[in-house]
């Protein structure tokens, strides 16, 4: 070969390396473009456990008629990871003295329902209480590997480290519980607001439906969703911007669902707390199983 093809075939080497690699399957990586991986987004599934038959709705939507009731939903929220992580948030409750004394119909324990959708108690990895009440708390010891999220404000508002309760918010049950698991090693105490605690997954507080309470923004294909939990209970809370019935202040809770509509990608997708709505505005896959999208 003479010199002039040497510096020719020289000259074309790199194309001819990329155009074979294309053609194998392969990627041509440059030291000019490092690998970047994706960010993790979720599924994001309200998983309905339980009923509550003829529920006062003067105890969800503030200076509401004394005589509306409704059949509330009880829920708990799955996100599921592309990176493989399964996120509940909340994990609703369990024990038979809830059960006798609030009568709830359809009901499996959270841990039945969740597998519903698909997913193993076991390979819950997290779980985010958005605040202590019984319906929201008392399900964590169902899913035992999983870490526990709460706001350090929320913990230590209401129990000691021995699990005494210093607020009656919580139910005595659930405080030793929680207790017991923050010894363990498993409690993770969040400090403050607009903390992204896992990739993809925020929490924010100022609902004040507890005193730390929070909710969950989470980012997904179809944008940013938003599990409001109770700190709004019902779409009507957010329709017609009226507070909760129970919060401990109604101009933070409203200052709460009005930064819930400027995250959310859409309003469509905040998801309230109690509202039987979410299962037939997304009634897809079905069988208490809807996933917000």
């Amino acid at each position: 070969m003479d010199a002039s093809m040497t510096r020719l075939v020289r000259r074309c080497a790199p194309a001819i390396f990329l155009l074979a690699s294309t053609a194998l399957g392969g990627v041509a990586a440059t030291r000019d473009e490092p690998y970047v991986a994706a960010p993790t987004t979720y599924e994001v599934y309200a998983i309905r456990y339980a009923t509550i038959p003829a529920f006062r709705v003067s105890g969800l939507i503030a200076s509401a008629d004394t005589s509306r009731r409704m059949d509330i939903a009880m829920m708990v929220w799955l996100l599921k990871g592309s990176d493989g992580r399964n996120v509940l948030v909340d994990a609703g409750f369990h024990r038979e003295d809830f059960v006798r004394r609030w009568h709830p119909s359809e009901f499996v324990t959270p841990r039945e329902a969740v597998a519903r959708a698909g997913v193993e108690p076991d390979d819950i990895s997290d779980v985010i209480i958005s605040h202590v009440h019984w319906d929201h708390l008392d399900g964590i010891d169902l899913f035992p590997k999983a870490r526990i999220w709460i706001q350090r404000d929320e913990f230590d508002h209401h129990l000691d480290s021995a699990g005494t309760v210093k607020d009656r918010a919580i139910d005595a049950g659930d405080a030793k519980l929680l207790a017991q698991i923050a010894r363990d090693g498993r409690v993770m105490l969040v400090d403050g607001d607009g903390r992204e605690i896992i990739p993809g997954i925020t929490v924010y507080t100022g609902g004040k439906h507890t005193f730390a309470s929070q909710f969950v923004a989470v980012r997904t294909t179809s944008g940013t969703v938003v599990v409001a939990s109770d700190n709004a209970y019902l779409y009507e809370n957010l329709a017609r911007h009226v507070p909760i019935a129970q919060t401990l202040d109604a101009a933070s809770n409203l200052r709460a669902q009005a930064r819930m509509l400027s995250l959310a990608s859409d309003p469509r997708l905040i998801v309230p707390g109690h509202d039987p709505e979410v299962f037939v505005r997304f009634p897809a896959p079905g069988n208490g199983v809807a996933r917000i999208q």
